[in-house]
């Protein structure tokens, strides 16, 4: 098929401070040139046949796609620029966005066959090269295990997905610019240059939530190799920006799964044939055994008990005047104006985080924090705010913190406390940085609370530090420890 199209793919790298839109009543010049050439770029109503081609907006106003571009990224509709609008657009981004839910390009192209090759001809020296076969091989699978496709590697000659990694200029047109910024882009099915799959070699390939998760981006761009456009939908895996979730047992997300299943149709798992001789004898002789399965998938793990003797807080903290206490993926809240408990779990309210280490809430700006691994998320309400997850080091954590144990936002202090193993960090939500002299030991700094923290929120004035299954109330102004409680003692169990 001629005029594939190719999309690219970048990450969001989101810098500043946590508040709301700031108005910019008159935006100079420059910033209206560059706002109508960006919403004329990527928010027309015209098609687009080629990857350099420019859309051109002619139906509606500037107001009007601008308050387009606005819903879609989750921002104030207001019509007007502001400082997150402009933000934003400064951002590097993809070409397809205008799109509610799953997406398909121009047209409709898909393959028309079901066996469908692939040939890495470039490897990354970020990984061995048995972890990218392996790699790409499990972003092939998330598809084939959702619809009637199937793919093959080969090793030489022309496949019908070629996947490369390359940087800068690599002969496609659309040259790649460097780290971060586009990680890397697609082609739709077609002849030639038709589904291939090129990524930057500045980035930093990794398996893990450091770097950039090939995984995760190659599962994005096979998308799109098979047709698959952009998602309006922030937890698609075909929503424009990269952010890593927990690739460990991943599935193709609901909105992505009907996309390409409208596409190619839904995989019909083989069922056992009838027997062509129902009334034939059965023979004599033990009967086989059936074979065990070689990879049994683990018992799931059943919900904590919130009145256990040995309950133990993964994370802990006030949301809107109610606790929240977290563990194992599941959250209790506890109502300050109702003496009782509610259960459920974290990804049935906040999709996408699976697992909170740690939380706090900063009340002047109605916003939550949630902390998974070497990442944080801001929440409001049962909302994730958009631009999110981001990395730790974006709180100005050294490489060296990838998780965070706990933490708390000390109200008449206004500073929110980290804690990592035997230390923590003072930051100043206000001004978005750490403060001189971190880290810093608990032990010294905090004398009567345990060296290690695993949870731990602020309550009627007093900070409270759970480690194990007890927690230490504590008075801050005086560094003094008050009593010692079980962790039971807010779970309303008789």
């Amino acid at each position: 098929m001629e005029g594939a199209l190719a999309v690219k793919t970048v990450i969001i790298v989101v810098i500043g401070a946590l508040c709301g839109a700031v108005p910019t009543i008159s935006p100079s010049q420059e910033e209206l040139s560059k706002a109508q050439e960006y919403l004329s770029q990527f928010f027309s109503d015209v098609g687009v046949s080629a990857p350099d081609s420019v859309w051109r907006s002619s139906l509606d106003s500037f107001e009007d796609t601008l308050r387009k571009m606005q819903e879609f990224f989750g921002l104030d509709v207001t019509g007007q620029l502001d400082s997150n609008t402009l933000e934003v657009m400064a951002r590097p981004r993809c070409g397809f966005t205008d799109v509610s839910r799953y997406g398909h390009f121009d047209g409709q192209p898909k393959w028309g066959k079901t066996l469908l090759t692939y040939r890495i001809t470039d490897y990354t020296p970020d990984l061995n090269q048995s972890d990218v076969d392996a790699t790409i091989a499990k972003a092939l699978r998330v598809y084939s295990d959702a619809v009637p496709l199937d793919f093959k590697q080969t090793d030489s000659g022309t496949a019908d997905i070629m996947i490369t990694f390359k940087s800068k200029d690599h002969g496609d047109f659309s040259p790649f610019d460097g780290q971060a910024g586009v990680l890397a882009h697609a082609f739709s099915p077609g002849e030639g240059i038709g589904g291939d799959a090129h990524f930057d070699e500045d980035e930093t390939w990794t398996l893990t939530s450091a770097g950039t998760n090939l995984f995760l981006v190659a599962a994005h761009e096979i998308g799109h190799a098979l047709g698959l456009a952009h998602s309006q939908v922030q937890t698609a895996l075909m929503y424009p920006t990269y952010k890593y979730v927990n690739t460990e047992g991943y599935t193709l997300p609901d909105d992505d799964r009907q996309g390409v299943q409208a596409i190619y149709g839904a995989r019909v798992q083989p069922t056992a044939k009838p027997d062509p001789n129902p009334n034939t004898p059965e023979k004599t002789g033990p009967k086989p055994q059936p074979r065990p399965e070689p990879n049994p998938q683990p018992t799931p793990k059943p919900p904590p008990h919130r009145c256990s003797r040995d309950l133990a807080f993964d994370a802990a903290t006030s949301i809107q005047r109610q606790l929240h206490f977290f563990k194992d993926g599941y959250f209790w809240k506890r109502i300050s104006s109702w003496h009782g408990i509610t259960m459920r779990t974290i990804q049935s309210v906040w999709p996408g985080i699976r697992q909170v280490d740690a939380a706090y809430e900063y009340k002047k700006r109605s916003t939550a924090f949630f902390f998974e691994g070497a990442h944080y998320w801001g929440i409001r309400g049962n909302a994730i705010l958009p631009g999110y997850p981001k990395p730790l080091r974006d709180l100005g954590f050294p490489p060296s913190v990838t998780k965070v144990d706990a933490a708390v936002h000390v109200s008449f202090t206004s500073r929110t406390l980290l804690f990592v193993n035997d230390k923590y960090w003072s930051y100043n939500d206000r001004t978005g940085r750490m403060d001189a002299g971190n880290p810093r030991f608990i032990q010294t700094e905090l004398p009567g609370i345990s060296n290690k923290v695993d949870a731990v929120f602020e309550n009627n004035n007093y900070l409270y530090f759970t480690h194990g299954t007890t927690q230490t109330e504590y008075n801050y102004r005086l560094r003094r420890a008050v009593r010692t409680l079980l962790n039971t003692g807010w779970m309303d169990c008789k």
